[in-house]
């Protein structure tokens, strides 16, 4: 893909998402209800954290065409395969006062909280939660799967709050001047970024994502007094370190205090299942017509169907028993520490493939031979690719993890709360009112706004 070509993919979603912010921006100041505009600023706030990655992307695009154009060219170093990552079941425990938990004691406070999930340029919410003193975890359902992700990712968790005892005016903004974002399809490059830019850094000043203070600008007076404001509250950022198989304790960096109006009492800690699937655990890597050759007695061959996946090598009688599902002749284990080469003393034609690796402890050395030596090279590429591939992505290679996705059906949310609370405490038909979701409502306003612009 061509620089420009590059640039304008990056431009497109900019522009989208400003539209999207725009249409955003327009529902808040038209909400009649609290919780409508507390998921409309959700969404604004999520569309200005997406300009941003959006935009410093872009900038280290840019960066790196000025550094080609000047004789630096990049890097050549070998590169690991992509993967994706997957969230899930993501738990943040509260720890409330005695007083206030099991007296029941002191003002009623509830806020409005959600996650802010962004893997590079890729940026995700969770659904909005009502928290008050009879929770005892906030609970966010759901899987966030990051697509295109490398063994370096970083993944970073933000908390949102929003003390929902706040004093909101409905329509009070009234009709908003948005002529600077409306224009944007229109406009050059430049004036796209810098409206971007100028827009987005009013949230993230807020957010927490904000640009340096000497590369802010002005806060425009619309957007910084528009609608209930998000805070945030904690944060924490997830490496391939953190990947395994079941659920795990994470710590969190705490950004507010217990003095702010939209705290809530957090116990330092968030639990959640985190797992990885790199690409070449999941797809046949090659495959074709080999010879294998076991040990030292170079005269036992076999000639097989060889295909790399997974850790192993799999080696068929034939092309017809891997289709078929038949048990392998020979499975040569591919690990993070075996050996490929292809010794100079063999004839060019007829050059052999070394794995040295372990089976059952012990060290094997296997011979594999492809023929043609263009095939030979291809082989030994790839497998020296695939080992490279496991030692960057570590223990995600240890076995194929697995990765649920989300039901298509959204289940209806029940009220959170402890055990204690539903045994002990009557229930009243004014206590536990549940938010309607809207998420679904804003989604379907904005992606018709969207079409409308064009």
């Amino acid at each position: 893909m061509s620089d420009d070509t590059q640039d304008g993919e990056v431009l497109k979603q900019i522009e989208r998402e400003v539209r999207m912010r725009e249409g955003a921006s327009k529902l808040l100041a038209a909400c009649s209800r609290r919780e409508q505009a507390l998921e409309a600023s959700k969404s604004l706030l999520t569309c200005n954290a997406r300009i941003l990655a959006l935009l410093s992307q872009l900038q280290k695009m840019r960066k790196a065409q000025i550094l080609q154009r000047v004789g630096r060219r990049p890097s050549e170093d070998v590169l690991p395969c992509l993967g994706k990552i997957s969230l899930s079941d993501l738990r943040i425990p509260l720890m409330w006062k005695d007083s206030e938990y099991f007296k029941n004691k002191g003002e009623l406070q509830r806020c409005a909280v959600f996650c802010l999930l962004q893997c590079g340029t890729e940026i995700h919410d969770t659904d909005l939660v009502m928290v008050d003193r009879t929770l005892t975890d906030i609970c966010f359902e759901g899987t966030t799967i990051f697509s295109e992700v490398g063994p370096g990712f970083q993944l970073r968790v933000e908390l949102y709050s929003s003390c929902a005892a706040e004093e909101f005016s409905p329509g009070a903004l009234g009709p908003r001047r948005v002529s600077c974002l409306g224009g944007t399809a229109g406009c050059s490059s430049g004036k796209k970024i810098r409206a971007a830019f100028e827009s987005a850094a009013v949230c993230g000043s807020s957010g927490g994502n904000a640009a340096p203070a000497s590369a802010s600008p002005p806060l425009s007076p619309d957007l910084s007094a528009l609608g209930p404001k998000y805070n945030l509250l904690a944060h924490t950022t997830l490496r391939i370190e953190h990947v395994q198989e079941g659920f795990k304790t994470h710590d969190l960096s705490l950004a507010a205090t217990e003095d702010n109006p939209f705290w809530v009492p957090l116990y330092g800690s968030m639990c959640c299942r985190l797992v990885a699937q790199p690409l070449c655990m999941i797809h046949p890597i090659i495959s074709g017509q080999l010879e294998v050759k076991l040990g030292e007695d170079l005269n036992c061959c076999e000639n097989v169907y060889g295909v790399l996946r997974g850790q192993s090598v799999f080696c068929y009688q034939n092309e017809e028993d891997l289709e078929s599902e038949d048990e392998p002749l020979l499975v040569i284990p591919i690990k993070k520490d075996t050996v490929v080469c292809v010794t100079g003393r063999d004839p060019v034609p007829c050059q052999n493939i070394y794995i040295s690796t372990q089976r059952q402890g012990e060290n094997v050395t296997y011979t594999l031979n492809a023929k043609a030596p263009e095939d030979t090279q291809r082989w030994t590429e790839a497998i020296s690719q695939h080992v490279y591939n496991m030692s960057q992505w570590k223990q995600c290679c240890d076995q194929l993890m697995k990765i649920e996705t989300q039901s298509s059906k959204k289940v209806i949310p029940v009220k959170q709360g402890s055990l204690y609370h539903e045994i002990v405490t009557p229930s009243s038909p004014g206590e536990g009112l549940v938010v309607p979701d809207l998420s679904v409502e804003i989604r379907a306003l904005l992606s018709s706004y969207y079409k409308e612009s064009y």
